[in-house]
């Protein structure tokens, strides 16, 4: 069966089509500024990348011409739409209402719209995909594969908060967690590779990008993950503070002449690396920097790793012990500088680093010595095959 993915956005929509039986992809691409000019990228399999320009003033338009590519009678790679089976829509925000993907209904809408205040930005972009595949594609089932689900198996002594029980009654206010897609197939892949029962191990996944977060994996099951009731919580990232003190937000303000609003815009788009660093939420750019001296850069990336230490020090000790440490997403993938000075501060756990297995990107590959005690992996995640896993076992 082929399953179109699609991850949608605000103003852009990302898309694969994938053959479940094979796990092939056989197009992928994704729509820039929608509701602006448009820009449609398609890239069939084995085929050259095409751009084009296009009006797509809704994400209704940008999907028809997503449609337009891949049945394409040139360059297209299916012969009509009836070849698409089934289609999986990655969802951010499910809250406790969701602990695993489930079909797309009418009612499923409704509860997810519920969740909306707790992820304002990214609930309703993600709904808006899902009405306009429905519009299109009315006779096509669709699956809502929810970023927080994975994290619905953590106990409450990892997701509630120190404030008033009733705000979690009465408002939900908890920690949720995300990028709960990725951990979960990276966790998974990491005990296939090791050759190993996947609920016998501890396994900790740093998802590390622009926007990064750690996951315990104990038995099969998410016991907990750095971000909280949004991303805001947790590692310092590409624009995001990470943890901070809620004391410090009151004080920005005032010194600031900033509302509660201003100052979480701070936090989210302004903080980070980029902030501290002055240069760039990059961190190539970051790299780079640090290359030619500046000191700012250097020190942002120091306090990037400290918090990734941190958290990999404080979920060995939540799961009583730790078998391996996946790095994974951009950073995770591709650094390994980054990979190198974390690990290296986790030499008491025993866990060494082959330098050599470690210089490469991009690759599934152990980049611990055999005598290594834990095992360190890096491991590509593939959120759009996850996605089309899940959605071809519910179909």
């Amino acid at each position: 069966m082929n399953v179109l993915v699609i991850n949608c956005g605000s103003s852009s929509l990302k898309y694969q089509v994938i053959n479940s039986d094979t796990e092939a992809v056989l197009a992928k691409g994704l729509c820039e500024r929608i509701g602006i000019d448009g820009r449609l990228v398609y890239e069939p399999a084995g085929g050259e990348k095409q751009v084009t320009q296009a009006p797509m003033p809704t994400h209704k338009q940008a999907i028809q011409l997503v449609i337009g590519a891949l049945t394409d009678s040139g360059t297209g790679v299916l012969k009509s739409l009836d070849e698409i089976g089934a289609v999986g829509h990655r969802l951010v925000h499910g809250g406790e209402k969701f602990a695993a993907s489930a079909i797309i209904t009418e009612k499923m809408i409704e509860t997810m719209e519920e969740c909306t205040d707790l992820a304002p930005l990214h609930n309703p972009a993600n709904l808006i995909g899902v009405r306009a595949c429905q519009e299109l594609m009315p006779n096509t089932p669709m699956v809502g594969v929810f970023d927080t689900a994975f994290h619905q198996t953590m106990p409450k002594e990892a997701y509630l908060y120190g404030v008033p029980y009733e705000y979690y009654e009465k408002y939900a206010v908890r920690k949720y967690g995300f990028h709960g897609t990725s951990h979960s197939y990276v966790s998974k892949r990491a005990a296939a590779i090791l050759g190993k029962p996947y609920d016998s191990l501890k396994i900790i996944v740093c998802h590390l990008g622009n926007g990064a977060s750690v996951c315990a994996v104990k038995d099969g099951k998410s016991v907990d993950t750095s971000m909280g009731l949004s991303p805001l919580e947790g590692l310092v990232m590409g624009t995001r503070s990470g943890d901070i003190d809620p004391s410090a937000v009151e004080y920005i303000g005032k010194k600031e002449g900033l509302d509660l609003s201003g100052v979480l815009n701070v936090l989210n788009k302004k903080s980070g690396v980029l902030g501290l660093s002055g240069v760039s939420s990059d961190f190539r750019d970051l790299e780079a920097a640090a290359n030619e001296g500046n000191e700012r850069a250097k020190i942002a990336q120091q306090v990037f790793n400290y918090r990734v230490l941190k958290y990999i020090g404080a979920y060995a000790a939540a799961m009583g012990g730790v078998d391996c440490i996946c790095f994974t997403a951009g950073l995770g993938e591709n650094n390994g500088v980054i990979r190198k000075e974390i690990c290296e501060r986790l030499a008491f756990l025993g866990l060494q680093i082959d330098d050599e297995a470690n210089a490469k990107r991009g690759e599934e590959t152990v980049i611990s010595t055999p005598d290594s005690k834990v095992k360190a992996l890096v491991i590509p995640t593939n959120e759009e095959l996850a996605i089309a896993r899940e959605t071809a076992e519910l179909v």
